[in-house]
């Protein structure tokens, strides 16, 4: 799913995880850098939201697995925006 094909309501619903520092993590790299990130980071999130399951998201983002070569980049940016 590309981020055109998702309006924002339905993105701010996706935001809302199962794992509150998940929540936290996803919430603050929306907040703060999806609208100005590259397309393909944008497509790389909505695709996250919408396909991975969120112990894998939170194994991916802390370091503790390996995570596939389309997440790379974004779970770098989203590394920024984790709760301290």
């Amino acid at each position: 799913m590309e981020p055109s094909e998702i309006d924002d309501r339905r993105l701010r619903w996706l935001l809302r995880r199962g794992m509150k520092e998940l929540d936290v993590m996803v919430m603050r790299y929306h907040a703060h850098r999806y609208a100005g990130a590259p397309t393909e980071e944008r497509a790389a999130f909505v695709r996250l939201l919408t396909t991975a399951e969120d112990p894998d998201i939170w194994s991916w983002a802390m370091g503790y697995a390996e995570p596939p070569a389309e997440y790379v980049a974004l779970l770098a940016q989203l590394r920024v925006f984790r709760p301290a």
